[in-house]
């Protein structure tokens, strides 16, 4: 059964750099792509980055592209997300999601993905 589970979220103040991460069990990450995405409060989830499987390249939405960055760690079994420059909209719960395959997908639709974590709360204070 695969199963993801985020960490490293917390309440940072703006300007500060957090480092989410999310393991995987059941499933060997490296073959996969992992997506990342986040839910303000009363706001619909968005796609914010991902990194394909197999070749690790790593997209971005405008709203974080050269402020977060992607990465995965195959050792560890676990993709990790860099968060920089961080402020009052970056606000949210961040979840890890995979569809199992190797592609990243350019929609960024929510539906696509068929496995989820739990979500980790980043909560940045002006």
């Amino acid at each position: 059964q695969v199963q993801l589970v985020e960490s490293g979220g917390g309440l940072v103040q703006s300007g500060s750099s957090l480092r989410l991460s999310c393991e995987a069990s059941g499933l060997p990450m490296d073959y996969y792509a992992i997506a990342w995405f986040r839910q303000a409060p009363g706001k619909q989830r968005e796609g914010i980055s991902c990194i394909s499987g197999g070749d690790d390249i790593p997209y971005y939405v405008d709203s974080v592209q050269d402020r977060f960055t992607i990465s995965r760690d195959n050792a560890k079994n676990s993709v990790y997300l860099r968060l920089s420059g961080l402020t009052s909209e970056d606000t949210a719960v961040y979840y890890c999601a995979t569809d199992i395959v190797m592609a990243c997908d350019d929609t960024w639709s929510v539906q696509t993905y068929d496995f989820w974590g739990q979500g980790t709360q980043v909560t940045v204070s002006s």
